[in-house]
């Protein structure tokens, strides 16, 4: 294999993307990943009794991902996604009710108010406290369309509560559904997040077009999804991936990267470290210009994510996925709507898992078990054929106030850029932050190229 042009370290959303841009254009590209398959973060594997293909985790897009629509475009996948025509999403709530709130097609963010003032869940007062919203989201909208504003949409000191509670949202309107949205988004308690990046989410979610706040979902598992696609699409393209390959960045004599892949030096031209934060003490630990950088990765916090997927011996529910304000597992998907006949068991999260994350899986198991039957009163009835419990105690990173500052897309090594979603993108831990990260790795390394090869 020739050296290629450029190496990307880290086969998830962040690396394969900045790849496939980087081989459309002609670049010849190396993606080595460290773990058996694609995916990082994002990816899924197979159940060794049902042989059912199992998400490391339930991941949600939204209508607003512009730039994971992109990436999907390119590397033909994007009908691997389900997207709803617009934002609806079934609740049940605390006392057991179960109630849906539907944004109606109107202009955003109109279609925001009303399908809350439309809302059967709140009382009047919850409701119309939505409208108080409006002037802080033309704000962050402002501000994400790069217009001259010396207004701030939301202090970096501020959690997503007081943020909430500053703009005048009500206790009810805040546990059932600016919480559970924000759980899902930043998978951290709104105790702790930061409310800038969900402030910035949110002038995407509900500032444009009525659908960017509209619900995606994979209707096939992640690795297949996007990964194996991208690795297809780039094989294409005459560059290369390489699993079960892990690397470290080195410096020559003139201070340009090389790669140590499996202890073998490769001397590309440029690198895109594109791995979790957290593996950068370890990826560019012997690079000392790195130093703050690795130190800032080393001590920022990582949030949890539990996921408990049960069998039961006959279907529970009639919907997709289903919100679960106020309790322990927030969020429950009915997998076998979402992909059909091939699989049968039903995911149920648990975001900013640090209570649970230590739990035996046979306590975690018991309840969620109890969760559902207590929502879904056809499971009361039902027997548990199977049940996995899958942690990712390092699921994203802790956007809470006073955590290092995220690194940007170019490094003080020449031809070493950075990619991931811990990259400073305004965002929080979501896919969309990975790709744009990748995106803009690419453009970096693209406008270093004379001319493509």
């Amino acid at each position: 294999m020739l050296i290629p042009k450029v190496i990307i370290i880290g086969g998830g959303f962040a690396g394969l993307s900045a790849a496939t841009a980087l081989a459309s254009d002609g670049v010849s590209v190396l993606v080595i990943e460290a773990r058996p398959s694609l995916g990082g973060r994002a990816t899924a594997f197979r159940d060794s009794k049902t042989g059912e293909r199992i998400d490391n985790g339930q991941h949600v897009f939204f209508g607003c991902y512009e730039e994971t629509f992109r990436f999907l475009r390119r590397i033909g996948a994007e009908s691997n996604l389900r997207l709803q025509r617009q934002l609806s999403i079934d609740f049940i709530l605390p006392s057991g009710r179960q109630s849906r709130l539907t944004c109606p097609p109107l202009p955003a963010p109109f279609h925001l108010f009303a399908g809350l003032l439309d809302w059967d869940a709140l009382s009047w007062p919850d409701r119309f406290a939505v409208l108080k919203i409006y002037r802080p989201l033309k704000i962050a909208r402002a501000i994400l369309q790069g217009s001259s504003t010396s207004k701030v949409a939301a202090s970096p000191d501020e959690t997503v509560r007081q943020w909430l509670v500053r703009n005048g949202q009500t206790r009810k309107i805040v546990s059932l559904f600016w919480e559970p949205l924000a759980l899902a988004a930043l998978n951290q308690s709104i105790d702790r997040a930061a409310a800038p990046p969900f402030v910035a989410l949110l002038a995407r979610l509900f500032g444009q077009n009525s659908t960017d706040a509209a619900i995606a979902l994979a209707a096939l598992p992640l690795d297949e999804t996007y990964a194996e696609p991208a690795r297809q699409f780039i094989e294409r393209c005459r560059g290369h991936v390489m699993t079960h390959a892990s690397g470290h960045v080195i410096l020559t004599e003139d201070g340009r990267p090389q790669v140590v892949i499996n202890g073998l030096k490769s001397d590309p031209c440029f690198v895109i470290c594109a791995a979790p934060w957290f593996e950068l003490p370890k990826i560019l630990g012997e690079v000392p210009s790195m130093a703050n950088t690795v130190s800032a990765a080393a001590q920022t916090e990582a949030c949890p994510i539990v996921t408990v997927n049960l069998w039961f011996d006959r279907p529970v529910c009639n919907s997709a996925f289903i919100g679960l304000p106020g309790r322990r597992m927030q969020w429950v998907f009915a997998k076998q709507l979402i992909f059909g006949d091939q699989v049968s068991h039903m995911s149920l999260i648990s975001s900013d898992a640090g209570a649970l994350v230590d739990y035996s899986n046979q306590d975690l198991i018991n309840l969620a078990i109890q969760e559902i039957r207590d929502v879904f009163p056809k499971a009361r009835e039902t027997i548990v054929r199977h049940a996995t419990v899958v942690r990712e105690k390092r699921s994203t990173f802790s956007t809470a106030p006073g955590q290092p500052k995220r690194p940007s897309t170019k490094t003080s090594v020449p031809g070493l850029f950075l990619a991931g979603d811990w990259i400073d993108t305004g965002l929080p831990a979501t896919i969309e932050s990975a790709v744009v990260s990748g995106h803009r790795a690419a453009q970096a390394v693209r406008a270093l190229l004379p001319f493509k090869n």
